[in-house]
């Protein structure tokens, strides 16, 4: 047994969603250093995605293709995208996501519709059309990889008033077994990652206030780049191939310390 090879990624195609910045970004950098083939990043925004497959482009080659997932024709369009530049594709990872906060009684349909079309409904669509790119990939002791980015916010309850993201990654947790069992028998593996505490867009507050952030997590600090780009390569390689419907927490011990 070869511990390096155990965690190459080499030869394979992937496309990481909501790549630009952030998780999706730490996801895309830990694919490439762990010798993928070729790493697509989607993105709303088309500057800040080429910018970042440009940067990224010195680990290996990163291409942008900017998309808008949230809705199933914008999912079908980059599964098109996808079609017409590759035979097959090995890993997905399905990280875009949105958040909404407001108190109970004034929370909005649109921050509702927002959050959990592009959580939960993204997600399970975009496997859908680049199902067929998986199966081609999926072969003996090599399976296909999907992997969804959930939240610890999924499985315990944070102290804001984030209702429809709260749903949404709990749901995509659940979305994540129901979808492993079925595409198991396609040689796809799905499972997911719940991330904690990360300096990002999305958490600000683990980004702006660092520090303080930290004292709440029995680890003692904030995620690195690196313990996601671990998990994401750990989840994509040969070593995760077992691992089937199962939600990896990366959060520091934070979930533990609320007591779910």
């Amino acid at each position: 047994m070869n511990p390096s090879e155990l965690f190459s990624l080499a030869g394979r195609v992937a496309l990481v969603t909501g790549g630009s910045r952030g998780i999706g970004r730490m996801i895309a950098t830990g694919l490439l250093s762990a010798g993928a083939q070729r790493v697509y990043i989607s993105a709303r925004k088309a500057e800040a995605c080429q910018a970042t497959a440009a940067e990224l482009s010195a680990l290996g080659e990163c291409v942008a293709l900017p998309a808008d997932v949230s809705t199933l024709a914008g999912a079908q369009a980059l599964a098109a995208e996808i079609a017409g530049r590759e035979p097959r594709l090995d890993i997905l990872v399905n990280n875009a996501g949105a958040a909404w906060g407001a108190p109970f009684d004034e929370f909005p349909e649109s921050g509702w519709d927002k959050v959990v079309d592009l959580n939960m409904k993204a997600p399970f669509f975009l496997t859908q059309a680049l199902a067929p790119r998986l199966r081609a990939a999926a072969r003996p002791g090599q399976p296909a990889k999907v992997i969804n980015v959930a939240s610890i916010d999924g499985i315990s309850v944070n102290p804001w008033e984030t209702y429809s993201y709260a749903a949404s990654k709990a749901g995509l947790i659940h979305l994540t077994r129901r979808m492993a069992l079925r595409l198991i028998q396609d040689g796809i593996v799905v499972s997911a990652i719940a991330p904690g505490p990360f300096r990002s867009e999305m958490n600000r507050e683990a980004r702006d206030n660092t520090e303080e952030v930290a004292r709440h997590v029995p680890a003692g600090r904030v995620g690195e780049d690196e313990d996601m780009a671990a998990a994401a390569i750990y989840l994509a390689s040969r070593a995760g191939n077992y691992v089937v419907g199962e939600t990896l927490v990366v959060d520091g011990g934070v979930t533990l310390a609320r007591g779910a």
